[in-house]
């Protein structure tokens, strides 16, 4: 693996997941949600990973899979290790609890400009730490995701650093509300928040060591797979529900159809 490559790829996974950041400053910052926007730009990156998760990611990773194991071996490892990454994510999204869920929606208009807290309140902020943490196992395997896609394809990681970085802004609003409820304490909800980001660098560390201990072309492909797999069910699961909450349906549908037709461009751009 080419230095450069590996400091470039760590360099998109750490923006990815410090976009946590954005989410929390347009909570602390704004007095109002653009819902639309917010709507359509989470439908854009559930179409961008759905639509290169299937078409590219897959087709690289059973590529691999099938040179090593042959035809019929290989398309069953492929299929084995997409589900086995959907598998993986949905494990972690059960064992959070849903009263600390980070996936559930928070407008900035929730926080009180006007009357901040005199007085830690215990409960909200053990809520605020309980969402970074939550944000924190959620972003994991994220981290290899984009980390292991912009090694194998600088395009394509750049592509999915955009995605994921739409994805973490809702997160860094569900972090900073509570925290700011709690402390009255901006400073303490932005930075709260945007560390809580931070596992997405450390799920490209692990992705690292699996590369340069036991890099293979299986291991390529199995990971890849799963990887392919894990950024469906976060689509499917996380983004597209928060878009349609965010805002009307049809702004989320338009983003999702938006966001297949720019990956699929830029795909084509790059043959």
């Amino acid at each position: 693996m080419d230095g450069t490559t590996v400091l470039i790829a760590f360099g998109l996974t750490l923006v990815a997941g410090l976009s946590t950041g954005i989410g929390s400053a347009m909570a602390l910052l704004c007095k109002r949600t653009n819902t639309r926007f917010l709507s359509a730009a989470l439908g854009f990156s559930a179409g961008v990973m759905i639509y290169v998760s299937f078409v590219e990611i897959l087709g690289k990773a059973r590529a691999s899979l099938v040179e090593i194991w042959g035809v019929r071996s290989g398309n069953w490892l492929a299929l084995a290790a997409f589900f086995s990454g959907i598998l993986l994510i949905a494990v972690i999204d059960r064992l959070v609890p849903n009263v600390e869920n980070p996936h559930e929606v928070h407008r900035v208009e929730e926080i009180e400009t006007d009357t901040p807290k005199k007085r830690e309140d215990p409960r909200l902020m053990r809520m605020g730490l309980m969402t970074a943490l939550a944000i924190a196992i959620h972003n994991f395997p994220e981290g290899i995701a984009t980390f292991t896609s912009a090694l194998s394809d600088l395009s394509l990681g750049i592509a999915i650093t955009f995605a994921i970085a739409i994805h973490n802004i809702p997160e860094g609003i569900a972090v900073s509300v509570p925290i700011y409820f709690a402390t009255g304490n901006r400073r303490k909800a932005f930075w709260l928040s945007f560390l809580s980001g931070l596992a997405e660098p450390l799920g490209a560390v692990v992705g690292y060591i699996l590369f340069l201990t036991f890099f293979s072309d299986t291991i390529f492909g199995f990971l890849f797979a799963a990887v392919a797999g894990i950024m469906v069910f976060i689509s499917l699961d996380e983004l597209l529900p928060a878009a349609r909450e965010y805002g009307e349906h049809h702004v989320a549908i338009y983003g999702l159809i938006a966001g297949m037709a720019v990956m699929a461009t830029s795909l084509q751009l790059f043959l």
